[in-house]
């Protein structure tokens, strides 16, 4: 199918600066963007357009990292460092969805919300339990978002309720997967919770299913001090925490880590060398007093980077939230450390549409966060008339407000793989 939609376009190709295009066209062709054009071409002159003028058009924002079973208790026990938290609210709600009627009311709920919110690319976690996760899996194909969604798997250090066998878990993530078989924008991916709760027996079964399925992994890395240490304490024969994945066979260009707050140069040059992506999550590492990654310096010297909400150590699903939240943090760390500079409007805008749209592409699917020639028509229209502002903002100065502004009654419509999966009723 062909079209166009017109109206003011801005998008990020680079981190460094926006491309603004007032009163234009994206065209779209089979799902695929066909560039951005002023006047429409002689061979589109046909095709249907969609007119927004006056509203803006940008990219589907793209979050690398959220816990689908933490929805409902998000915005709870900020006060809480991150294993504390996890002991005190993760996991005993968590245990909650063994029961898939409990677990389809809160899931029905997320869904929804990523539906009608930026987002038009995640990377979720569901729990150990894979009834529920397919559930979710099905919720979320209905919404028309994009998602790599995976089973967790924990067989040490966790509760006994939420705890499996090594050899459970490697059994329910492989029917897990095969669940998947019928699904269209719902695909798996391998998700070991985090070191602590996977022993060496798990973690190397499921690098085997990683590699046997082509699935790509998710994890988290180096998110605060205490877990950093336990880390040591559990693999004193691995360099560092992300040596045990290395080590295990989980960490490779189709890995995304979360938060990575507390990584050495050593590590960094670990991932960097195999092409593994970090999922950036500002408001989580504030809340749980995990610290600050150093956003810029991945960013400048070449580190694949997105960003995450981490419900529901982050308390907002909203990726604007997570960008502008992004910029804030970087503040504060050059204000106390000297240590880089901070973040860019530009530079959160590319990391939260662009940047963490690359992982996709090196997962598999179309290249997505941009409006460049053979992205997927991933789009979102936003009318910020509402705001009350000064005559002749730019598109990035507009853009900009959207970040720092924007709750989802600005969205208007939103289109994925160049289908409208959200229309404002």
């Amino acid at each position: 199918m062909r079209f166009a939609i017109k109206g003011d376009i801005v998008y990020t190709p680079t981190p460094q600066a926006f491309v603004q295009e007032p009163d234009a066209y994206v065209l779209c062709n089979d799902g695929l963007c066909c560039g951005v054009v002023k006047e429409l071409p002689a061979d589109w002159k046909q095709a249907e357009v969609f007119d927004y003028t006056g509203k803006l058009i940008m990219p589907g924002l793209v979050d690398l990292h959220a816990h689908a079973p933490q929805y409902a208790f998000r915005g709870m026990g900020m006060d809480l460092q991150l294993l504390d938290w996890l002991n005190t609210y993760t996991f005993p709600e968590e245990a909650k969805y063994a029961r898939t009627e409990y677990a389809a009311r809160m899931y029905e709920a997320f869904a929804q919300e990523l539906r009608r919110g930026p987002t038009t690319n995640a990377v979720i976690f569901g729990t150990l339990h894979t009834d529920s996760d397919l559930l979710l899996a099905d919720l979320l194909e209905k919404t028309g978002v994009r998602v790599l969604l995976g089973k967790v798997n924990m067989n040490r250090n966790s509760p006994e309720y939420l705890t499996e066998t090594a050899a459970e878990s490697l059994s329910e993530t492989e029917r897990f997967i095969h669940g998947l078989s019928g699904f269209t924008g719902v695909r798996p991916i391998i998700t070991p919770r985090f070191v602590p709760s996977c022993d060496a027996e798990l973690m190397t079964g499921l690098a085997e299913l990683a590699e046997k399925y082509h699935a790509p992994i998710q994890s988290h890395l180096d998110e605060n001090t205490s877990e950093v240490q336990w880390v040591h304490e559990l693999h004193p024969d691995c360099d560092s925490y992300a040596d045990v994945y290395r080590r295990f066979g989980l960490l490779d260009n189709k890995t995304v880590m979360a938060h990575c707050v507390h990584v050495t140069d050593a590590e960094q040059n670990m991932l960097k060398s195999a092409g593994t992506f970090i999922a950036h999550c500002p408001q989580s590492n504030v809340n749980l007093c995990s610290g600050i990654a150093p956003a810029v310096h991945y960013l400048t010297s070449g580190q694949r980077i997105g960003l995450g909400t981490d419900i529901a150590a982050g308390a907002s699903l909203n990726m604007f939230r997570a960008a502008s939240d992004a910029i804030r943090v970087s503040k504060m760390r050059y204000f106390y450390t000297k240590q880089d500079r901070p973040l860019t409007v530009s530079e959160a805008f590319y990391l939260a549409t662009k940047g963490g749209g690359a992982y996709f592409d090196s997962c598999g699917f179309a290249k997505t966060g941009s409006f460049e020639n053979g992205y997927s028509f991933d789009a979102i229209v936003l009318d910020d008339t509402e705001f009350i502002h000064i005559d002749d903002l730019s598109l990035a100065q507009r853009t900009e407000r959207i970040l720092y502004l924007s709750d989802y009654h600005t969205i208007k419509e939103k289109f994925v793989n160049g289908r409208r999966i959200y229309e404002e009723s």
